[in-house]
């Protein structure tokens, strides 16, 4: 259990489980946003997102994509990928293996039901699996994927140059960068430092000449 608990953030951990936290054949940065769609932070990543050229992936949760259908068409029709978050955004370690098993149904069936099919990858809420929730993920052909570099925009006291910092200064090629699109979970108005935050990621990567590309 202790290596599920620590593998967001131990290479060693994730290894163990066989857990990705960079994608080093991807051929560029694999930008990912958790926790939409959100009515701001969703179209603001969108829009910073194409003045840049950039894709990314959004792990999105199952019950604002039921609030929100028409944004989770927004993101595939602009060329990003959707993917599972989880119907809701819980601590695996606090289901019990049946919880894990419907949360996951209900999420993929969120996605496929406006998309016209299912997600192919998953992150668990805070990037902590039990073993009966990677098990459950596994059983039904979905990949998990956690994170190399993360801004921790999620932070109420937080800038976006410090989410920056944190991030673009030594991000590359195969590096999974962790962002959130929406502030439902974590600090009131988060999305916003976000989105300034992205607008300095994607100048580095620029002027790096490292790509933005969906994992695959």
């Amino acid at each position: 259990m202790i290596a599920h608990t620590l593998a967001p953030v131990r290479a060693a951990s994730a290894d163990r489980l066989g857990l990705p936290r960079s994608l080093p054949g991807a051929g560029g940065v694999v930008l990912t946003f958790d926790d939409g769609p959100h009515p701001e932070g969703t179209p603001a990543m969108l829009e910073i997102l194409a003045g840049a050229g950039a894709r990314a992936t959004f792990f999105v949760v199952g019950e604002q994509v039921r609030r929100r259908p028409a944004l989770l068409r927004e993101i595939e029709t602009a060329g990003h990928l959707v993917a599972l978050h989880g119907d809701r955004h819980r601590l695996q370690l606090r289901l019990r293996a049946e919880e894990l098993e419907e949360d996951l149904v209900r999420g993929s069936a969120a996605i496929e039901d406006v998309l016209g099919h299912g997600p192919v990858w998953h992150r668990p809420p805070y990037g902590i699996y039990s073993p009966a929730g990677l098990r459950a993920v596994r059983d039904h052909g979905l990949r998990p994927l956690l994170w190399s570099r993360w801004g921790k925009d999620w932070r109420k006291f937080t800038t976006p140059r410090r989410i920056a910092r944190r991030i673009a200064p030594g991000v590359l090629p195969g590096d999974v960068i962790l962002l959130h699109d929406a502030d439902f979970y974590s600090a009131r108005g988060s999305h916003r430092r976000t989105a300034g935050a992205l607008t300095l990621i994607a100048a580095e990567l620029e002027r790096r000449k490292i790509a933005t590309v969906l994992p695959v």
